[in-house]
């Protein structure tokens, strides 16, 4: 048994971070078929797209795409139509970052409207871009990239715990109303993980002694990989998954851990 997404076409936004590019890679060793779908580094979203058409033998575009726009992500959805067919997989990565996290009395105001826009109506322009497609070929797989936050909800988080807890109630709603059409509607919710920003040349971890406040409360008592992530995404965006819908699942070592 091995996870094998031969022939489906993915669009992954926010595809040129640190854990989208990891994403990519993965979904391209599976077989996948994968639209690059980048913000401001051009350069790298044509730099990765050579690396996995070239490792994988699959095809891959880049693409421009404003998620907060929903111009911008129909005129991405026609780009991803006419290149790789319809879209089977779609994985909703981009977030606008917040520079610094606040207390509600101090967090400006925009900060919360550009999460609003990054996370709901990106999962919002997103289904009404792709799922009309998928509800024809009674297929396809919405997958959201949530984060611990959503549940912790500790001190300055505000302004992200909003727009994720605001996605995470879009996409639970999606997932009931597309049901029918097998289209399952899942969520990936990270810790704080380690990707290449804050990797050393050989893997290890930077600096990790400044993770113990952090780690000292997770059960498996270290950070998750971009790896880690990666395979959780891809093994909801699989067949192995086909009667999963509606989940939020952390991959955070039970740092979270929703209960019944």
């Amino acid at each position: 048994m091995k996870i094998d997404l031969t022939n489906k076409t993915v669009v992954v936004t926010g595809g040129t971070g640190e854990l989208g590019r990891t994403m990519i890679r993965s979904l391209a060793k599976c077989g996948a078929n994968i639209a690059i779908c980048y913000y401001s580094k051009k350069e790298f979203a044509t730099e990765l797209k050579d690396e996995i058409e070239r490792e994988n033998g699959i095809r891959g575009i880049t693409v421009y795409a404003d998620v907060a726009n929903l111009d911008s992500i129909m005129a991405m959805k026609s780009e991803v139509l006419k290149s790789l067919g319809i879209a089977d997989i779609i994985v909703n990565n981009a977030v606008i970052q917040i520079n610094e996290w606040m207390s509600v009395l101090e967090q400006a105001p925009q900060d919360y409207e550009s999460q609003f826009n990054s996370c709901v109506m990106h999962n919002v322009y997103m289904a009404k871009a792709f799922v009309p497609d998928m509800i024809k070929q009674n297929y396809g797989r919405i997958i959201g990239i949530n984060t611990e936050c959503a549940m912790q909800n500790f001190i300055t988080q505000s302004a992200y715990v909003s727009g994720k807890r605001g996605m995470d109630g879009v996409l639970r709603v999606l997932a009931k109303e597309v049901g029918q059409y097998n289209i399952t509607v899942n969520q990936v919710a990270p810790g704080w993980t380690i990707s290449d920003g804050c990797r050393n040349t050989d893997g290890s971890e930077k600096n990790s002694n400044q993770d113990y406040p952090y780690i000292e409360r997770v059960p498996m008592s270290r950070r998750g990989t971009d790896i880690e992530i990666a395979n959780a995404v891809c093994f909801l965006a699989s067949d192995l998954a086909g009667f999963i819908t509606g989940v939020y699942l952390p991959v955070c070592g039970g740092n979270v851990m929703p209960c019944i």
